[in-house]
């Protein structure tokens, strides 16, 4: 099933406890959050998803983990039951709304031994931290588009190692060799995950 760009995915929620064995490794949680910072990012790509994860499963333990870039905490990762019963640690689900999407081609292309590069790589980026000034950052390059910046501002702008979830996701899986398409205006964007034919809806979550 194809991904809306600019709204959540009409078909009903699915049972987390009956598909959570189907959930594989390397498939992108894509989120459609209420907060500002969410609002910001809907706003400024013009598409319902805020945020953008993969999960990857830890069978050793029992847990499908979610790795991503989070603002204001950074690099990270959290149990996917987290998003669903615990997100804020009070006892509150995530502040919005769930989809499980799935590269077609994953699983032909990446082998066991990329699986676990992609991990390795995932996991050496932990720690990356955010402030309040790569926050800004961080929206000037999303609004840099809508913007009359010169060449040499849009310089400026560059992404370095400062990684929001979209880029976060991106490299981790350019590092399998797996390129999702950038937004034509020159950014990675949640919205650009969805908007990519390979990836497909598996799930709703709430």
């Amino acid at each position: 099933m194809s991904v809306p760009v600019k709204r959540f995915p009409k078909r009903p929620v699915d049972d987390y406890a009956k598909i959570r064995g189907e959930i594989q490794s390397g498939d992108v949680l894509l989120c459609s959050g209420s907060g500002w910072f969410s609002q910001m990012i809907q706003a400024a790509t013009e598409s319902v998803w805020s945020h953008v994860a993969f999960v990857m499963r830890l069978e050793v333990i029992d847990r499908i983990m979610v790795l991503e870039s989070v603002e204001p905490i950074g690099v990270r990762t959290v149990p996917l039951s987290k998003y669903l019963k615990d997100y804020d640690n009070n006892g509150n689900p995530y502040p919005g709304r769930l989809a499980i999407l799935r590269h077609k081609d994953f699983h032909r292309l990446v082998s066991v031994q990329k699986l676990k590069k992609m991990g390795q790589f995932a996991v050496q980026l932990f720690g990356y931290p955010y402030d309040k000034d790569e926050i800004a950052k961080i929206a000037a390059r999303i609004v840099s588009s809508h913007l009359p910046f010169s060449k040499g501002q849009k310089k400026k702008l560059k992404r370095d190692r400062e990684y929001i979830c979209s880029e976060y996701v991106w490299e981790c899986y350019r590092s399998v060799g797996i390129k999702v398409p950038y937004d034509k205006r020159g950014f990675i964007a949640p919205a650009d995950f969805a908007r990519a034919k390979e990836f497909q809806l598996e799930f709703v979550l709430k």
